[in-house]
């Protein structure tokens, strides 16, 4: 891989589908909240600043659903710094996502869908890599607090390509629980295995970490979490780093506030 386009790898992420909140006397609802850090399966998008996101989902009847979810970025911006090229002033990434929940027996169940990351003007595609916009396929079973998941790229994840092969059929596999520990705390610890499909591009695979608290509270849910990202290096600098050469995936303290209505 060439430097421009290590350098637009490096700068690869996006967002965690976001969880389904829907009210209990209303098929639609809203969410909106405030973050220190937007992590995407362990890397900043926010370059380790804050970001203000939100969304809207609908449940469908039997079990169908859709929604849209969307989240202030850098990462597209910091591409094009770091690369020197104009990977365009895309500042937002929008997700669009549909799919379908049932239960299979008592305490099994399962989730499966489509997910859309769209970042819209972003010039990726004019400068050699594929669009950053990416169309994934998931599929998830839940037992108990426990939930196994798997995400498969049906594009190149992210705009990750070179001139002779592309990185259509990365995969992400998350493993999640949730714990009632008292006082109205929930307890979140996950891991999870981010590969890069290509050969030229498995420098870029990584494994991702995090253990999240979180407590319903006048209305807002408040939540902190501890997460990060084991990241390769070459020469030294982390393949996903800022534009300063700031490790995006170093385990750092993440603190937010939602509101859902």
């Amino acid at each position: 891989m060439n430097k421009s386009l290590l350098a637009l790898a490096a700068a690869l992420c996006a967002t965690a589908l976001p969880s389904i909140s829907v009210a209990q006397d209303s098929p639609l609802s809203f969410n909106v909240s405030l973050t220190t850090d937007y992590r995407y399966r362990g890397i900043s998008q926010t370059r380790l600043k804050p970001a203000l996101q939100g969304g809207a989902d609908y449940a469908l009847p039997g079990g169908f659903y859709i929604g849209a979810w969307a989240s202030t970025i850098k990462w597209i911006k910091d591409a094009g710094t770091i690369s020197n090229l104009n990977t365009g002033n895309t500042n937002v990434e929008i997700d669009l996502y549909g799919g379908y929940k049932g239960e299979i027996k008592k305490d099994l169940s399962y989730d499966v869908g489509v997910l859309q990351y769209v970042y819209p003007g972003n010039k990726f595609k004019d400068l050699g890599a594929d669009n950053a916009n990416t169309t994934e396929l998931y599929g998830a079973l839940t037992f108990g607090p426990a939930t196994i998941k798997y995400s498969h790229s049906l594009t190149s994840l992210f705009g990750v390509a070179n001139a002779t092969q592309d990185s259509k059929g990365s995969g992400y596999f998350d493993l999640t629980a949730n714990f009632d520990v008292g006082s109205g705390v929930t307890l979140t610890p996950h891991v999870g295995r981010q590969r890069v499909a290509g050969t030229g591009f498995s420098d870029l695979s990584y494994t991702d970490y995090a253990l999240t608290a979180a407590k319903d509270w006048a209305g807002f849910t408040f939540s902190g979490a501890v997460i990060g990202a084991s990241v390769k290096k070459i020469n030294g600098v982390p393949v996903y780093s800022s534009p300063a050469g700031k490790d995006l995936g170093k385990t750092g303290l993440v603190v937010a506030a939602k509101k859902v209505f």
